[in-house]
């Protein structure tokens, strides 16, 4: 005699609830509830997302734990946020280099925050601030500097970032490994 397997039985009409039903796609008219949304709405939603990035500085890139990103060459970017591996060369505004990020290449910043690592050279424009968990080594050219307690740095280290036309002073500050 052969059982009937529990997978392949009836369906009960009242499991099927409204959280079953698909979501619907963007721009198909009708939001979560069913109700329907003028297309004049989704375009306010939208400038209102631009003008929230607008506000927040401008082009952001954040690569995340895990992520690894080699060879390139990163451009138009006022915001760079490390979270994995980068290995590359840039020219930015701000660098962030989160505890179990690293950064290795070569970077002209105008403000650098290393909690992570940096290894490469480095040319600070304005401020580099190391925190306590930040390790920073290679040649690095710095306009203002900040370290935390447990803050490394070591290499080649100078005053003011290098212009066009000037040489910086080489200072002797090298921070234990």
């Amino acid at each position: 005699m052969a059982t009937q397997s529990p997978f392949f039985g009836k369906r009960d009409r009242d499991a099927d609830n409204l959280t079953s039903r698909p979501a619907p796609l963007m721009g198909s008219g009708t939001n979560l509830s069913g109700t329907p949304v003028s297309p004049s709405s989704l375009t306010t939603q939208a400038a209102n997302a631009a003008a929230s990035v607008a506000k927040e500085g401008g082009s952001k890139l954040t690569v995340g734990p895990n992520i690894k990103l080699k060879g390139v060459e990163i451009t138009d970017c006022d915001t760079l946020v490390v979270e994995g591996l980068v290995e590359a060369t840039m020219d930015s505004r701000v660098m962030q280099i989160a505890e179990q990020g690293a950064f290795k290449g070569s970077a002209e910043i105008d403000i650098a925050e290393i909690r992570g690592l940096f290894d490469g050279n480095l040319t600070v424009r304005e401020k580099l601030v190391i925190h306590s968990t930040g390790k920073v080594t290679g040649k690095i050219r710095y306009g203002k500097i900040i370290i935390e307690e447990g803050g490394q740095l070591s290499g080649e280290i100078s005053f003011g970032a290098a212009t066009s036309g000037s040489k910086p002073a080489t200072s002797a500050l090298q921070a234990a490994a």
